[in-house]
């Protein structure tokens, strides 16, 4: 079992920045992949970025590559979404996501996940 708690978000402007962060607890997360999806309300839930247990590969949407960053601190069992020059349609709720047994080979699919925080809200406003 793992655990899952993201935090970090908020209403910012356009233009701004936010870093979310998901601290994981249970199993051994530090040899987890982990990944970032967000949902937009009316919508599917998304991929957005994944980072592998080391920390040395690292994925991302399409939609997300330039402004999004993700990282990991596994010494805290923390992996961070950094999000730079926020726009409107960032707007969404963000989930932070473990696959059932720690490793995928779809690492930008969310039904290859298993476990889910309960997810942060950023809202950009215009």
């Amino acid at each position: 079992q793992v655990q899952l708690v993201e935090s970090g978000g908020g209403l910012v402007q356009a233009g701004g920045s936010l870093r979310l962060s998901c601290a994981a607890s249970g199993s051994t997360v530090s040899s987890y992949t982990l990944g970032w999806f967000r949902q937009a309300p009316g919508q599917e839930r998304n991929a957005v970025a994944a980072i592998n247990s080391s920390g040395r590969s690292t994925y991302y949407d399409d939609s997300a590559k330039g402004r999004f960053t993700v990282s990991r601190e596994n010494a805290k069992n923390t992996v961070y979404l950094q999000i730079n020059s926020l726009k409107p349609e960032d707007t969404a709720v963000y989930y932070c996501a473990a696959p059932k047994y720690g490793v995928t080979i779809r690492p930008l699919d969310p039904s290859a996940y298993e476990y889910w925080g309960q997810g942060t809200q950023v809202t950009v406003s215009s």
